[in-house]
């Protein structure tokens, strides 16, 4: 090819409403009730095969236990290790494919994931996951298009980046994969940030061995099916279904291994590094480590708030998708002279929730996504009911019987340190601490230093001086910041996502800074007049 090509300009995905009455929410019902009739036997996919076992695990809605959606097929260190090898064994040729062949395959996913894949992929999440239309559509839909398009936009323009050339010369920049493979390690909470995970790094050549969580197999499914449908090459991205410590024993060890895309928990995020760093001398290149981990992100009022959008804030960003977001607001801290009304409001508002089964379209709330995060939940709020320093505010109760559901609850607590302030809950728990009006620079510092992560928080202010201050203090306190606004919702290309400390490595999903972490430069300088004498001028004599 002779010629040169401009990528389609990418755009957000707008965000359908699903109102009665539209199209989009017929099909969409029509999808649920079919994959509620449906029992599924989901296979992995290794080099483009389906691989099923002998061990058959059970999928079941967090709302709905008693229900079956599926069925999926556990593999063993066998897979892994087959994985691992398709990968390999595709390598040279997927990365020796021109870069608009492989954009040509992730634009016509975000155009399939736009048209027919949609109402499949938000039914498999609201499903397998708990989410409500409106959050898997967000989500699923149109943060997965976005991924696609925008990362299709910087991967161009990384090509483009090239150094200065002086006469006589031509330097240029080549933008290599990594040498091996990278393993996609994906949480249950996002459908898209699975689907990122293994497609960001394939995108610039590389070839991926994908874990998902298991509560997240079911909507996994779908991202395949469509990454199979849009011509992905097999071997280019492996699904397998396998134990966390089962894949770790394989790929950590392997002299091929050449990077981790991860999302998930602190603990699990530190074990890791440190299983990589006691393997170093195996491998024939340094891995990239590539994370998004906690958080315990904040909600700081100002005494010149407007209370309402206050309200509004922590209603959304605290409860929405029950708390399991990695940027729920799930600390407060409030002046004294304006705790009573946004009391009195929140109370009120969650009063108004619909609870129940997301297949209802009319509920905002659904159930946790399994019973170990239900276990570990209830666990604190009985503790903060026998707390002399908590007092619940709102909720504070929870049933199991048909569906794992924790009640939005909020806890005041007069020890800004108390556990369910510093400890990363991932649940539907938001703790408030009221602080007097006049210690306002006070409990920005404690803002700071209460938590170990630093992924998002917000604060609310009319007054300018008070934002600017503790914008400039909270540098490090949260990697997306908002004002006014609350800590969740970032949209890619708008709000990249990520945040350091404890959060993570800052590699800032939806844009190109992520992208950048996934190939290795190698510079080349080409001399059109080389000289043909070694000796230079100084050496004269006079």
């Amino acid at each position: 090819m002779n010629s040169y090509f401009k990528v389609p300009v990418p755009k957000n995905e707008p965000v359908k409403s699903y109102a009665p009455g539209t199209p989009e929410r017929k099909i969409l019902v029509e999808t649920l009730n079919h994959l509620k009739s449906t029992e599924l036997d989901i296979p992995m996919i290794i080099d483009g095969k389906e691989v099923r076992t002998d061990k058959k695990v059970r999928i079941a809605p967090p709302h709905d236990i008693k229900h079956t959606l599926g069925y999926y097929n556990q593999g063993g260190a066998e897979h892994v290790q087959m994985a691992i090898q398709a990968a390999l064994n595709a390598k040279d040729a997927w990365a020796n494919t021109p870069w608009y062949d492989r954009a040509a395959i992730f634009l016509k996913a975000a155009s399939l994931l736009a048209g027919p894949y949609r109402a499949k992929i938000n039914a498999a999440t609201m499903l397998g996951q708990s989410k409500t239309i409106h959050q898997a559509e967000i989500d699923s839909a149109c943060e997965m298009i976005d991924f696609l398009r925008f990362n299709v936009q910087y991967m161009t323009e990384i090509y483009e980046r090239q150094p200065y050339s002086p006469d006589d010369t031509w330097n240029r920049m080549e933008q290599r994969p990594l040498e091996g493979f990278i393993f996609a390690l994906t949480p249950f909470n996002f459908t898209s940030i699975a689907g990122n995970l293994p497609t960001a790094p394939a995108m610039m050549g590389n070839t991926i061995v994908w874990k998902v969580s298991n509560q997240q197999v079911y909507s996994a499914k779908v991202l395949m099916d469509l990454f199979i449908e849009a011509g992905l090459p097999a071997g280019v991205i492996n699904l397998m279904f396998v134990s966390g410590p089962v894949a770790g024993n394989e790929i950590f060890t392997h002299p091929d291994f050449a990077g981790i895309h991860f999302t998930g928990s602190t603990g699990v995020f530190n074990h890791i590094w440190k299983t990589i760093g006691e393997n170093i001398g195996r491998y024939k290149t340094y891995p990239r480590i590539v994370g998004e981990t906690g958080g315990k992100n904040f909600v700081l009022v100002h005494p010149s708030a407007n209370p309402d959008q206050v309200v509004t804030a922590i209603i959304r960003g605290a409860f929405e998708y029950q708390g399991q977001k990695c940027s729920a607001a799930s600390r407060m801290y409030v002046p004294q002279s304006m705790w009573d009304y946004i009391k009195a409001e929140t109370i009120k508002e969650l009063n108004t929730f619909a609870i129940g089964k997301p297949d209802d379209l009319s509920n905002f709330f659904a159930a946790v996504i399994d019973e170990a995060s239900f276990d570990k939940l209830a666990g604190y709020i009985d503790r903060a009911k026998a707390s002399p320093e908590v007092e619940i505010i709102a909720g504070g109760t929870y049933d199991k019987s048909e569906g794992y559901f924790i009640q939005p609850t909020v806890l005041l607590t007069t020890n800004p340190h108390y556990e369910t302030m510093e400890e990363e809950l991932f649940g539907p728990v938001l703790t408030v601490y009221i602080y007097p009006d006049n210690e306002f620079v006070e409990t920005v510092d404690l803002v700071d230093k209460t938590s170990i992560y630093g992924l998002t928080g917000s604060i609310f202010s009319q007054d300018r001086d008070a934002v600017a201050y503790a914008t400039q203090k909270l540098s490090n306190a949260a990697g997306n910041f908002y004002i006014n606004d609350k800590p969740t919702g970032a949209v890619v290309a708008q709000q990249p996502f990520g945040g350091s400390r404890a959060s993570g490595t800052n590699d800032k999903a939806g844009s190109d800074l992520n992208l950048l972490r996934w190939v290795s430069p190698r510079t080349i300088k080409e001399t059109f007049l080389p000289p043909t004498d070694y000796r230079y001028p100084f050496m004269d004599k006079e």
